[in-house]
């Protein structure tokens, strides 16, 4: 009976073990996730073909800071929703006030980010809001604009460097024959487009090198970048207002809002900034008789609380960001992107559906 005792003891100990190991190891991986570093995978086109859809990437909360969780009861190791059978991740019934803990430096210009998307509507808190990685183009107190689709940064083109590869759309004519799309896959990679009015006709998104590389085939007529003319108002561009006659290619110019910064208000320029003092930095704000009152009290300027951002993807085609949504409050800030530690092509087949060459790659 005695040694009966002992195995059935032995054992209780071994599942305990067990146990505790689990218990840590979820306890230690939540910290890791939370304050050092956490993985993202690209799921959209966007930032083709700078990151890849299938690329796998490591995340730095460090390099700007780690913020403290502000939703502090929430499942481990999940965003915002249940891995099996749905439903919230997450409890509100505690909230914490934003705070960002020092970091390594801050966002700078050309930096891949990993941020809440602002403009979602579902109600959840920040740091639940979907996850999304653009560029950033612009810190506080820039100027950006853009001009028949190049961007302007301070009045001058953006920089560009070997990481960044930008993308556009572009009509290619051709002089009868059509052009292969192995080719334009296998050989340059060219993953987004179609026919246009006709056989002879192809839209393509395509970097600089390519559009060159297009250009020399010998059935090749033209290679022209679409772009949408000045002044065309398009309703689906920030700040969805007719004072602003922008779209995606010829927009601004604005200044990015800066902490401490005060302007002057007025119902013209208001569209700009009322998720700002409203949604953002959590004023009461209405119009009446063509007055603004910000909590109840009418305003002819506004001191920002918070900097903000403006991101942007490298193919700017096929990208939702800043100029679709506006400004990217800091609080919204997730981390800079690192490096990849994987990439899968799901187009591939076999051993080549893993990018080798992107492996461990660093992301500029």
């Amino acid at each position: 009976k005695k040694r009966v005792k002992q195995k059935k003891k032995k054992k209780k100990s071994e599942l305990r073990n067990w146990g505790d190991a689990i218990l840590f190891a979820v306890i230690a991986a939540t910290i890791l996730r939370t304050f050092l570093i956490e993985a993202y995978t690209i799921p959209t086109s966007s930032m083709e073909k700078s990151l890849l859809i299938g690329d796998f990437l490591f995340v730095s909360k460090v390099s700007y800071g780690p913020r403290v969780p502000i939703t502090p009861l929430a499942f481990p190791l999940v965003h915002h929703t249940m891995p099996i059978g749905g439903g919230k991740s997450y409890s509100e019934s505690i909230q914490l006030p934003y705070h960002r803990m020092k970091g390594l430096g801050e966002v700078e210009r050309n930096d891949c980010v990993v941020f809440n998307w602002p403009a979602e509507t579902l109600g959840r808190p920040i740091d639940k809001k979907e996850n999304y990685i653009k560029r950033c183009v612009g810190i506080p107190g820039d100027k950006i604009e853009v001009i028949d689709g190049k961007l302007m940064v301070n009045s001058a083109p953006q920089e560009e460097f070997e990481g960044m590869k930008k993308q556009f759309q572009y009509t290619v004519k051709t002089k009868g024959t059509g052009l292969n799309p192995k080719i334009l896959y296998e050989k340059y990679d060219i993953t987004e487009g179609g026919y246009g009015r006709n056989q002879n006709e192809y839209m393509l998104t395509l970097t600089n090198k390519n559009r060159d590389a297009l250009s020399t085939f010998p059935n090749v007529k033209s290679v022209e970048k679409r772009v949408k003319t000045k002044n065309k108002f398009e309703e689906y561009i920030y700040p969805h207002s007719k004072n602003f006659s922008w779209n995606e290619d010829n927009y601004g110019p604005l200044i990015i809002p800066k902490a401490g910064t005060t302007i002057n208000l007025t119902t013209e320029n208001l569209p700009l900034y009322k998720d700002i003092i409203g949604r953002y930095e959590g004023n009461s704000l209405e119009v009446v008789a063509g007055e603004i009152l910000i909590n109840k009290t009418v305003a002819t300027t506004y001191t920002f609380k918070m900097n903000y951002y403006w991101l942007m993807g490298d193919n700017r085609h096929n990208s939702a960001d800043s100029r679709f949504w506006g400004f990217v409050p800091e609080d919204h800030i997730v981390g800079k992107a690192l490096f990849i530690w994987m990439s899968w092509d799901k187009n591939a087949k076999g051993l080549k559906k893993i990018r080798w060459n992107r492996l461990f790659d660093g992301v500029k």
